[in-house]
């Protein structure tokens, strides 16, 4: 039996023709039988695609064979192209939308005046240093994704910041709510690490003076400690299968909008104009009432 997998990864380096990029990772990945997602801009590549193990491999080793790609770090987790239900490659002015391409600077060696990036042991060594330093040097945990994925999984006493997309952070930055946040140690955190790539670099210019992110995000945190550190809970990711555990041991700390009771498991809205997901327990979600949004919704 064949098997499959999915990688996760990204570049910040600058491309002068995206759109040539694009028709050549479109053409690679059909060639492959490959699905997934590429975002492709100005400033580089995101992707997530999927499909048997050794056409993955052969992608990436073709991948890397751009100049700009050679040094990509990917992560591998369980799946394939079925998780997907198309391959996309598009070309947007931005490689994570949050409104403000004109802000972000990037050289060859990635985005300029970002957060000090930290492996999972470095960032337990920072946070063990805090708490035994000075009062007020306690690290603080950023979420940089949007606040429903928070909902299953988050690093312990994080803070999870008022956004639906990520178009809205920099209203949230610039709202002074954290402000109170300027001199502390601050350590982001997403999925795989792209977003706070941007997101650090929105934060230092606005004065917070200690940014930093984990690097590889919750991916490469959950691949090293597993559900043993300061993780809990259960990681959305972005297609068929939802969310990933890292262990057996994952808590699962979302509730059930209709009834608290535990569970991890997002639901479509029943309402087909309606695109928002909503934490359902099993016995709620297959009860046979409607399960439109609990605060409603348009459309």
């Amino acid at each position: 039996m064949a098997l499959h997998r999915i990688v996760l990864f990204y570049c910040f380096t600058p491309l002068t023709d995206p759109e040539a990029v694009r028709l050549w990772q479109r053409t690679l990945c059909e060639g492959l039988g490959l699905r997934g997602r590429i975002i492709i801009s100005k400033d580089g590549i995101n992707a997530t695609v999927g499909g048997g193990l050794d056409e993955v491999k052969r992608y990436l080793r073709v991948t890397k064979e751009y100049p700009g790609f050679k040094d990509l770090d990917v992560k591998w987790s369980e799946g394939g192209a079925a998780d997907f239900p198309r391959l996309s490659v598009k070309v947007r002015p931005e490689l994570v939308s949050f409104g403000a391409p004109h802000e972000l600077e990037v050289g060859p060696d990635g985005v300029v005046g970002g957060g000090t990036h930290l492996t999972p042991q470095e960032l337990h060594e920072l946070v063990d240093a805090g708490r035994d330093g000075a009062p007020g040097r306690e690290v603080v945990f950023f979420d940089g994704r949007n606040a429903f994925e928070a909902q299953i999984g988050r690093f312990k006493d994080a803070i999870v910041p008022d956004t639906t997309t990520t178009h809205d952070f920099l209203a949230e930055l610039d709202s002074g709510k954290y402000d109170d946040l300027k001199e502390r140690p601050v350590v982001t955190y997403c999925t795989g690490g792209i977003r706070c790539e941007v997101l650090t670099a929105h934060m230092r210019r606005r004065g917070f003076r200690e940014v930093y992110q984990l690097d590889g995000g919750i991916v490469r945190y959950g691949e090293k400690y597993k559900d043993a550190g300061l993780w809990e809970g259960s990681l959305y990711v972005f297609d068929r299968r939802m969310r990933l555990e890292f262990s057996e041991d994952a808590a699962t700390i979302g509730r059930c909008a209709r009834c608290e009771a535990p569970t991890s498991d997002f639901h479509n809205c029943s309402n087909p104009a309606c695109r928002k997901l909503t934490l359902y327990c099993t016995d709620c979600a297959g009860s046979g009432e409607s399960l439109r949004c609990p605060q409603g919704c348009s459309g």
